[in-house]
């Protein structure tokens, strides 16, 4: 799989990220609450990865593999403890654990982050729109922690992104000036502000857009690859600050506050208007999944129990016809990769989320067959944030174990043709185990931000042990 050109400083993967949460134990909200009728922004704007690129480097001298986008695919967790009876918000049932149908829907976005950026098929965005999907969980988790104190809840949130993000800044941002990166001199002191990108990601963190060696471990654009993530922690972090504004917009006027982020999506996202710099890019993603973010909001307060299914559903399906109707007319060259049409992105998102949140269930315990994948669900989780920020490096690393099958005496020429056809699926079997090694070195920091005894590998044993 060769890389594809250079993704925009911001995308990776919109990978598909709410921030996946994992001690955040939310829940349902009860059916009969509700809010009186109260109620966040591409096809010429710059094209966001899921969005990054494929990560995975084109093996030596084999066959060349289609260039893919990156996503993808994360919202993060807090444990939120609502208080019942607040003003303004629902009260939630007591004794309610986690729902595990939230949980469930958190590790399949992920999955399908990692796939995305593995095989790069535009149609896994239309399939299932990982990134719209995590936005809106994390919008009815933010809801619920929002009945209590702003202050605290945000300052909660940024407790529980900031670290593991700067363990990975860590070792990433060394390893660019060991490999030369120098600071910019056209751009004086104003470079060393955008570094500070990878202290609190207000903006889109700069990187170098070549670095290491062509063959080597570390490809012309691990550096670019790696960073990629890094526009979800941004977006997730607007979000997070502006969410109490926009959940007091929403309390007073839902519609008009849930659809505003769609209407932006059609002026900045298209090419009508154009707000330039990573400002822009950063708007524009506000705007994409403003919408999904706020849906999460209705789905905490039961707004949508208050509309009949069948207009509900009906409602969110012709929003996605839209949306496929757009993307049709916008094609690019990656063909029906909606995180290259920013309206389509944001309309899909939009109608495919409201389905899956009129028809949530609410599940105590994983039903029938999925309980035993119980404990691999509690694991992704206890651990999105690790996963979603490491996984494209581990792609290439992945890759690179792949391709040093050819280097061992007669295996590799034996099976050389095997390998080669196989690539790919080779590098989807070596990323899971690379994952679980990351999960245990840098896991432990998500249980440390949120002041939690470290754990190496929460999967919920212990739990289901005690039950």
């Amino acid at each position: 799989m060769t890389y594809p050109d250079q993704p925009r400083q911001d995308g990776a993967g919109r990978g598909e990220g709410a921030w996946p949460s994992s001690a955040d134990a939310w829940t349902q909200p009860p059916q009969g609450s509700a809010h009186p009728a109260h109620t966040a922004p591409h096809a010429s704007a710059p094209a966001y990865p899921e969005y990054a690129h494929s990560a995975v480097p084109a093996p030596a001298a084999r066959p060349e593999y289609a260039p893919s986008t990156v996503p993808a695919q994360t919202a993060r967790p807090e444990r939120a403890h609502a208080v019942p009876g607040a003003s303004g918000a629902p009260a939630p049932r007591a004794g309610q654990g986690r729902d595990r149908y939230l949980d469930l829907l958190r590790a399949v976005a992920l999955v399908r982050v990692v796939f995305f950026h593995l095989f790069g098929w535009g149609w896994l965005t239309i399939l299932f729109p990982s990134m719209g999907v995590m936005f809106a969980l994390a919008g009815s988790l933010m809801a619920r922690s929002l009945a209590r104190p702003a202050g605290s809840v945000i300052r909660g949130r940024l407790r529980r992104l900031l670290p593991p993000m700067w363990a990975f800044a860590l070792l990433v941002v060394p390893m660019m000036f060991a490999l030369s990166w120098k600071p910019v001199r056209e751009e004086g002191l104003w470079w060393f502000v955008k570094l500070g990108s990878y202290i609190l990601p207000l903006g889109s963190p700069p990187y170098p857009e070549e670095s290491g060696s062509t063959g080597g471990w570390l490809e012309l654009t691990w550096a670019d690859q790696a960073a990629g993530p890094l526009w979800y922690l941004r977006a997730y972090l607007w979000f997070v600050l502006a969410s109490p504004l926009l959940l007091k917009a929403f309390r007073r006027l839902p519609w008009v506050t849930l659809l505003a982020p769609v209407g932006l999506t059609a002026v900045i996202g298209t090419g009508l208007v154009t707000v330039p710099g990573t400002f822009g890019e950063g708007l524009v993603d506000f705007a994409v999944f403003g919408s999904c973010w706020i849906l999460g909001f209705a789905h905490h307060d039961a707004l949508l129990k208050q509309v009949p299914r069948y207009l509900a559903v009906s409602s969110a399906a012709i929003v996605m016809g839209f949306g496929l109707w757009w993307a049709s007319g916008h094609l690019t060259e990656e063909g029906w990769n909606l995180d290259e049409i920013p309206l389509a992105q944001a309309t899909w998102s939009l109608g495919f989320c409201a389905i899956l949140l009129v028809y949530a269930p609410s599940w105590q315990k994983l039903p029938g067959r999925l309980a035993g994948w119980d404990g691999l669900i509690t694991l992704a989780n206890n651990r999105a944030v690790t996963i979603y920020l490491w996984h494209n490096l581990l792609l290439m690393a992945a890759a690179h174990l792949v391709e040093s099958l050819w280097s061992i005496p007669w295996f590799g020429d034996t099976f050389d043709t095997y390998i080669e056809k196989s690539y790919e699926g080779l590098v989807l079997i070596a990323i899971w185990p690379l994952l679980g090694l990351a999960i245990l070195a840098f896991g432990w920091v998500e249980d440390v931000a949120a002041k939690r005894r470290p754990r190496l590998w929460p999967n919920g044993a212990d739990r289901r042990r005690r039950a």
